[in-house]
């Protein structure tokens, strides 16, 4: 049972891993397939096979004026597990975009040729009770796919901090950051405070042994 409920306006970290920490992308196609997926899913209709809609003539039909479940103001995939920064937008926007979500276990089961569960049980979440617990919660999660100098570690990761802080940023975006950079008086700034809150959180997890996905609430 949930410690909290989910609260429209609210934000939380939602996240997961795969099953027995195996890997959930197995090549680009699979990141690729999966951030479409958080796209194409985040309405509250039915939107029929996936496979049967290009993502690319429904980019413009997935602008403000559509009613989505959930509000995403950050990400990031990796391998084996996602972090994600949402508040929903709706009742029950957190479980039924949760519940699309989980409709990529198909998609990756079919072509892989594998069965079962993909990830491990029902996906995790945290409720973010303070501001200060936002801020750094961002950089954790926009940093997760990178080193202690901010290299990425791998190809096949992806995290919203060029959406973030690339001005000129050529991507889909897909984000909503206004919630945490209103706070900052320029995208470097932002980028600099990422960066230094990123190394203390390893820092702290490696002193006290923490799992990958743990993050401490400040």
């Amino acid at each position: 049972m949930r410690k909290h409920t989910f609260e429209v306006s609210e934000y939380y970290h939602i996240y997961n891993r795969g099953n027995d920490k195996r890997n959930i992308f197995l090549d680009e196609y699979d990141l690729h397939r999966f951030i479409q997926s958080v796209v194409e899913l985040n309405v509250p209709e039915p939107i029929g096979s996936i496979y049967e809609n290009s993502f690319k003539n429904r980019r413009r039909r997935l602008g403000s004026e559509t009613t989505k479940l959930v509000s995403l103001s950050a990400y990031c995939l990796n391998p084996n597990h996602f972090h994600f920064l949402m508040t929903p937008l709706m009742e029950k926007g957190v479980e039924k975009f949760m519940q699309k979500l989980g409709g990529y276990t198909r998609y990756f089961n079919e072509k892989h040729k594998k069965s079962g569960t993909l990830f491990q049980g029902v996906f995790k979440s945290k409720h973010i009770q303070n501001n200060r617990y936002l801020l750094h919660l961002s950089a954790y999660i926009n940093m997760n796919n990178r080193d202690e100098l901010g290299s990425e570690t791998t190809k096949l990761s992806r995290s919203s901090l060029e959406e973030w802080v690339e001005k000129e940023y050529k991507g889909v975006r897909i984000c909503d950051p206004s919630i945490v950079m209103d706070q900052f008086p320029s995208r470097e700034k932002y980028r600099k405070f990422a960066l230094e809150s990123w190394a203390d959180i390893q820092n702290r997890k490696k002193e006290l042994k923490l799992d990958e996905l743990d993050f401490l609430p400040w």
